[in-house]
């Protein structure tokens, strides 16, 4: 949805993407843990405003690089 604009289940092109809220504590983020330490990476939503149907997107080819070197 994020890179179409349309829905992949209902065919809707009324995308709506619901950013990652910083001032809410962890709201939609990914968190690499380490000793001392928690690095917060936000996740964007897509919806659909038809069906309800949900993408989460990693938005920052850097913080994807950085979940791959935790997670591998």
């Amino acid at each position: 949805m994020k890179n179409t604009k349309r829905c992949p289940i209902c065919g809707s092109t009324e995308v709506i993407r619901v950013p990652d809220d910083a001032h809410r504590y962890l709201a939609n983020s990914i968190c690499i843990t380490r000793a001392l330490t928690v690095k917060r990476i936000p996740v964007a939503r897509y919806v659909c405003r038809e069906c309800g149907y949900v993408e989460n997107w990693v938005e920052n080819r850097h913080e994807r690089e950085e979940i791959a070197r935790a997670w591998g």
